[in-house]
């Protein structure tokens, strides 16, 4: 059996391309992201890793702690995450359920992703995407889905 060695923040998943759809004029969402599953620390690593250069660079995120299996420890929200450039920060809004994804980027522009649930089947998944990169509309039909287009979490 061959092992290849990993960098830092590297995994698995990290190798997967990223299914991001961002809105060509943003209105009220910017985007959408698409995780491959609910585990915070490696998606999360993997968005700021293969984030498009030519947008910027996060250096903070923002997420809903619903969304992620690993986005609190003993109450505590996750405070960082390992990407492969380095360590980066991160904060949570304990009981919102916008299943959005703030990014504070270096130039202090502020991008606002609407997460789809990983576990979203691919024709669904697909869908919703490219409704938000087209129209900057969800389109979705579950409540929380139309809901994010209208809400933002607190600052």
């Amino acid at each position: 059996m061959t092992t290849s060695p990993n960098t830092p923040g590297e995994s698995p998943v990290a190798a997967a391309p990223l299914r991001l759809a961002l809105h060509e004029t943003p209105d009220h969402l910017d985007g959408a992201w698409w995780p491959r599953s609910r585990v915070l620390a490696t998606e999360a690593a993997q968005l700021v890793d293969q984030f498009p250069a030519s947008v910027g660079r996060i250096n903070r995120l923002l997420f809903s702690r619903p969304d992620w299996d690993d986005g609190a420890t003993n109450g505590q929200g996750l405070r960082r995450i390992q990407a492969g450039r380095g360590p980066v920060k991160v904060g949570s809004f304990p009981r919102d359920d916008t299943h959005l994804m703030v990014l504070s980027m270096a130039n202090g522009r502020r991008l606002r992703l609407v997460v789809v649930p990983s576990d979203t089947d691919q024709a669904e998944g697909e869908r919703r995407m490219r409704a938000v990169a087209t129209h900057s509309a969800h389109g979705g039909t579950d409540p929380d889905w139309a809901r994010a287009h209208h809400e933002s979490p607190g600052h």
